[in-house]
Order: structure tokens, then sequence, then C-alpha cells
């Protein structure tokens, strides 16, 4: 079997779209009969806080579904004190470093980023003309932290844009979730190898539930993050309620903001159910007759992974993001679209929206569309070529 070393910033059991893609990389190379072995730090996403079971340790090693997976010391952080957030990347950066000192490193190993520094870190430590390092692109940084207001031009990010280039330059190959990542690689390094590797989810969806299409409001539903860049409390207030009913489930930094919201107004069809299990969470979402991805700012480079995964439960969606999402909603006929941050042409969309069309036979159409277009397995089955 050959090594395979993955180096990541998150993973189970921690939640959301970078810990569930990389496992279902490390999952689907095992399975590939690759010797899988994962780096990463302590669980503490996103509540920036050591998880209960791991509080007092400095490094944990398990064995889960035949993958070694261990678990560094970090300062764990989520302040919005950028010094805080430094240190806490720096401190994992100096347990890989420590881990590389003693430990034999495979010959293959992919890099997840961002975070920018833990990646320039493997790299730069890593460097072997006898070793592979794939760079696993999930988001463009420094732009994406500019786009989302969090950088500002100046000495910082030019320091960040010049580790990005090192990234890219010292990378065997380059994956990235999007067409735009792609892009943007090859406008810099035009000879540089890449794949485009998106965020396909790898799981059994549940089976379909016969709704009465002709009653009542449509409902309406939002599952995921409730942090600023989604801008969820937003939605709450700027919907048009005369058609739909608004259901919500995940946590994040807006989540008071919008419980106190639907105290507020007990007269609007808002329901907030707090945050539950990703298999629990596909069991109620398909209770459901139609999706919303929101992106308050559109982000270079970023392609939602709720739309693949919305698309294997057979859930039609209302993209309101702008980007390359929006171009996916469109080809492959998943729902509708409306311009990212006009809430008037949202609710514009919405109301174009006849119930009778949202039908068992459109949610077995678009489950037939996932299947044949999003697979994991032929994506990893290609990926592998490039090792």
């Amino acid at each position: 079997m050959k090594d395979v070393l993955i180096i990541t910033s998150y993973f189970p059991p921690e939640f959301g779209a970078a810990s569930n893609r990389i496992l279902h990389l490390s999952e689907g190379l095992q399975k590939r009969h690759y010797n899988v072995l994962v780096l990463t730090p302590l669980p503490n996403y996103p509540t920036g806080k050591i998880f209960e079971a791991y509080k007092g340790k400095f490094k944990q090693t398990s064995t889960e579904n035949d993958i070694k997976i261990h678990r560094l010391w970090i300062y764990a952080s989520n302040s919005k004190n950028k010094l805080l957030r430094l240190i806490a990347m720096l401190s994992y950066s100096f347990s890989l470093v420590w881990f590389f000192m003693w430990h034999k490193i495979p010959k293959t190993v992919i890099i997840q980023s961002p975070p920018l520094l833990v990646a320039f870190t493997s790299i730069l430590f890593l460097r072997s003309k006898k070793r592979k390092l794939i760079l696993n692109v999930s988001d463009l940084w420094p732009i994406a932290g500019l786009e989302l207001g969090a950088l500002k031009k100046g000495v910082i990010y030019s320091f960040l844009e010049k580790i990005e280039r090192f990234n890219y330059r010292n990378a065997d190959l380059v994956l990235g979730q999007s067409e735009e990542i792609l892009t943007h690689v090859n406008s810099l390094f035009p000879n540089k190898k890449s794949f485009l590797y998106r965020n396909y989810p790898d799981f059994n969806p549940p089976k379909f539930i016969e709704k009465n299409n002709y009653k009542g409001k449509i409902k309406l539903v939002y599952a995921g993050l409730l942090g600023v860049a989604q801008g969820i409390y937003n939605l709450c207030e700027q919907l048009d309620y005369s058609n739909i009913e608004f259901h919500i489930y995940g946590a994040g930094t807006e989540q008071s903001k919008i419980e106190v919201f639907i105290k507020k107004h007990p007269e609007l069809p808002v329901f907030y159910y707090g945050d539950v299990s990703r298999k629990t969470l596909h069991k109620e979402l398909i209770k459901y007759e139609i999706t919303i991805i929101p992106l308050l700012n559109r982000i270079y480079g970023s392609v939602p992974s709720k739309i693949f995964e919305y698309a294997k439960l057979g859930l039609p969606m209302i993209y309101f993001g702008g980007g390359e999402g929006e171009i996916i909603i469109k080809n492959h006929k998943l729902g509708w679209i409306a311009n990212a941050g006009d809430y008037k042409n949202l609710n514009c969309v919405i109301s174009t929206i006849e119930k009778s069309c949202l039908s068992i036979e459109y949610n077995k159409k678009i489950r037939q569309i996932a299947d044949e277009e999003f697979s994991l397995n032929m994506q990893l089955d290609e990926l592998i070529e490039h090792f």
C-alpha cells in the first residue's frame, strides 16, 4: 500500500464543509488501498475552544476506519483579535514542525489551504525532490480576506500574497475547488499542474417523503453556519413572508440575533431549530420543498459545498450569492438564481415559484443529476491518476 499524509486544520468531530471535504478524501483514498495518515489540531472549530473530550491533552493518536489520525496541540482561538488568530495558526505550525522532526514523512503529502501559514510551514519543511506535495486550495487567501473585509491592502496583505505565491510555486500539484481558483493559480504560474477537485459529498441520502404540494406556504429552509458571511439575520429581516415559511438550522455568531428577532416577531413564520448532526439534518431537510444558499458578499474562487450536498438530497435551490455557484445552478437546472445582495430581486424570484412545481419528480431529477455529475468516486479515480 502506498502511504499518503494529509495535513489539515479541520477534521471531524469538527463539523463544516472543510472537515467533511478532508474526511471524504481520506476515506476515499483508504478505500483505494492507500495507507492514509492525517495530521490535524485537537478539535476546536468553530467554538475556538478544545472540545471537552480532548481537553488537557498535548496530542492524541487514534485509528478510525483504518485511518491513523494524529491530533496535535494548538492554542485554540476564534477571537476577532488578529494577533490571537495569528498565535493560534503559529502554534499549530509549531506542532507540525515538531512532528516532522520526529516522524518519517510519506513521499505523497496533501496539504489543505487555507490557512496560508499552515500550508506555508508544511511546504517549507517538506520540500524534497523525492516527495510530491499536493496543495488542496479551497479558498483564495488573501483575496477572500479582502473581499470579506477581514484584510486591507498594506504590508500584511503583501506579506500574505508572497506566502500564497510561495505555496503555489513549490507545490507539485494544485487542487482547486473551483474553476476560478485554478484560473487564479495559472495566471500566476502558467505551467503549474492543476486539477479541479470539487467538494462533492459522500453519503446515502434518505428516502423521499411525499408532500402535499398544493396547500399552504412554500417551506423554505436554510441549514449551515449562522455567520456574518451567510447573512441569515438579514434574510430574516428582508424576506417577504406572504408566500413562504422560513426554517433555520445551524449555529454561529448570528444565532442570538436570529433568536431575538423571532421572539420580537411572533407573527412571522420564521422557525429556528438549533444545531443538529449531519445525519439528522439530512432527514429533516427532505421534509422541506426548497432551500436557499445565501452569501452576503460574492467571494472570488468560492463555491458553496451546499450546492452539491443539496443536489444529492434532491432539494431544489435558490442561489443568492453570485459567482461560479450561479453557473453550476444554471447549467444543471438545480433551481433559481437571485441577484447577489438584491433582496427585492430575491423576493421577486420567490414570488414566481409555483408550489405545484416543487414535486417529487423534480426532487428525483435533481438527485439523478447529482449522481451523474457530482460523483466523488469518479472524481477520486481521476485524482489518483495524478499521484
